[in-house]
């Protein structure tokens, strides 16, 4: 028996009379689930947000290296814009409270305006510092830092409860503000310094928690100061998970941290009173402590979406106190309205955002810590105020970094975006990078002097001496013209003899 050879399918469904072509007996027949597997797997939502996150910033600064400078104009930008608003917002809030103290209605904004032409120089300063140099002041910083703070536990001024000020020749300073900046520049230094041991928890833990850390919280402490202890926990977390210690470490000193928030709570009637009003109960003597959140909830909802105008606050005749200092959010929602904090609120994730693309930048421990621990500290700060104001945190005295009154706090915040934008610098092209300040640091400054010194000289020195030593100049040669001088137009110029030929 003879077997019959098969024909193709698409032979077999071909009309008949019609020959099958090679093209349809070759090409594979593409089902959806081809076409979805030579498609690839779907990106997740997540993996889309990332890919439109990651390409924004592509365009607007270029792949690898700052090659426009973006992120260390929108550090700049921002910074800049929070400082004015600040500014404008303190002269507002405080003008009432001090025409009613007979003082000038501009004394609280001329101070913030003289702290914050400081700051804004000193940025500028240690935007042109290389980092690096910072190490060797590390040490100086912390010890100054600490002492600062033991003085004024002895010869402080005490205002609201809080005994946090040192006042000289009537300027008074902050210690526990210029303490944040010192304490992350020192554990930056030594966990880059024990970068290989950190995976050992005792490595991690001494020298930057204990003693350095827990010495700064507790002598902030003893001031009564727990929001800015707060603050420096945060500034300690940040630090050593940026410098990639081990995350259980993390669950052991959240658990020591919520046991001491708590017996703090406890042993201070002030502090259980602010939770029982937060929470919507009286206090045991009847007093009201939630006041001052409760009439800044009044100023955010009377200032509808446009706000009630500049300057045209009814909270801040004295009922919101201390309306400039931590509760001026309140005072900006009232007179410029959802807009206007909507406008802080894009200002500080502006600023978060360019300082994060810096930290993930970083190669070096050193940088990364040090620009992370900032980070955390102003937008730590900032979303603690907020949430303050807001009433979803009780009554914590944290300013609002750029914008509450506060010299020191201005003077110090400053200073740390100095830092950050010093990083920023380095991470662009050398082409792009911003050179109208001076190159400070003492090589640097010394250089600049020496270079404008020599110019200087060379400029003194007459035209005459310089002209005298350059080389008289020489006449070119070139052949012989019509229009030379003893040769009539048109008669032809002879050959050279040769010497050489004999004549017969």
């Amino acid at each position: 028996m003879v077997s019959t050879p098969t024909r193709p399918a698409a032979a077999r469904t071909a009309a008949p009379g019609s020959k099958p072509s090679s093209n349809t007996a070759r090409t594979p027949v593409r089902t959806a689930s081809t076409r979805a597997a030579a498609a690839g797997p779907v990106p997740t939502p997540a993996a889309r947000v990332r890919g439109w996150y990651r390409g924004f910033w592509s365009a607007l600064e270029g792949t690898g290296k700052s090659r426009n400078g973006s992120t260390y104009y929108l550090i700049l930008g921002s910074t800049l814009a929070l400082t004015a608003i600040g500014i404008m917002m303190v002269l507002s809030a405080s003008s009432v409270e001090a025409i009613a103290a007979g003082e000038s209605p501009y004394s609280a904004a001329l101070k913030q305006g003289l702290f914050a032409a400081i700051g804004v120089f000193v940025m500028f300063v240690l935007s042109r510092v290389n980092v690096v140099w910072l190490k060797r002041i590390a040490w100086f910083a912390i010890l100054g830092a600490l002492v600062l703070l033991v003085l004024v536990l002895l010869v402080g001024r005490s205002a609201l409860g809080n005994q946090n000020w040192i006042e000289v020749g009537g300027i008074t300073f902050q210690p526990s503000e210029a303490a944040k900046l010192a304490l992350a520049l020192w554990m930056a230094t030594v966990l880059h310094a024990k970068a290989k041991l950190l995976h050992q928890a005792k490595h991690a833990l001494i020298p930057v928690v204990l003693p350095g850390a827990a010495a700064v919280i507790g002598l902030i402490l003893l001031g009564n100061d727990l929001g800015t202890a707060m603050i420096v926990m945060m500034i300690t977390a940040a630090a050593l998970y940026f410098a990639g210690v081990r995350l259980y470490l993390f669950g052991i000193a959240g658990v020591v941290l919520a046991v001491g928030t708590v017996v703090l709570a406890i042993t201070s009637p002030n502090r259980v009173c602010r939770i029982l009003s937060w929470t919507g109960q009286t206090c045991a003597d009847g007093s009201d402590v939630n006041y001052q959140s409760t009439n800044g909830l009044y100023a955010l909802a009377s200032g509808g979406w446009f706000g009630v105008g500049l300057g045209q606050s009814r909270q801040k005749y004295s009922w919101i106190p201390e309306a400039h200092n931590d509760f001026i959010f309140a005072i900006i929602g009232e007179e410029l309205g959802l807009i206007g904090t909507v406008v802080v609120l894009v200002l500080f994730a502006v600023l978060g955002t360019a300082i994060y693309r810096v930290v993930v930048a970083q190669q070096d421990l050193f940088h990364r810590v040090l620009a992370g621990a900032i980070m955390v500290w102003l937008l730590g700060q900032a979303t603690v105020n907020m949430a303050v104001v807001t009433g979803l945190l009780p009554v914590i005295g944290v300013p609002l970094p750029f914008i509450s009154y506060g010299g020191s706090a201005l003077l110090m915040s400053l200073c740390a975006i100095g830092v950050v934008l010093s990083l920023a610098r380095a991470q662009m092209e050398p082409n792009m990078q911003p050179k109208g300040m001076l190159k400070f640091g003492p090589a640097g400054f010394a250089k600049v002097l020496r270079k404008r010194a020599g110019a200087r000289s060379a400029a003194r020195r007459p035209a005459a001496a310089a002209s005298a030593k350059a080389p008289a100049a020489r006449p070119a040669a070139g052949p012989i013209t019509a229009s030379s001088p003893g040769r009539k137009p048109g008669t032809r110029t002879p050959a050279p003899k040769n010497p050489a030929r004999k004549r017969t």
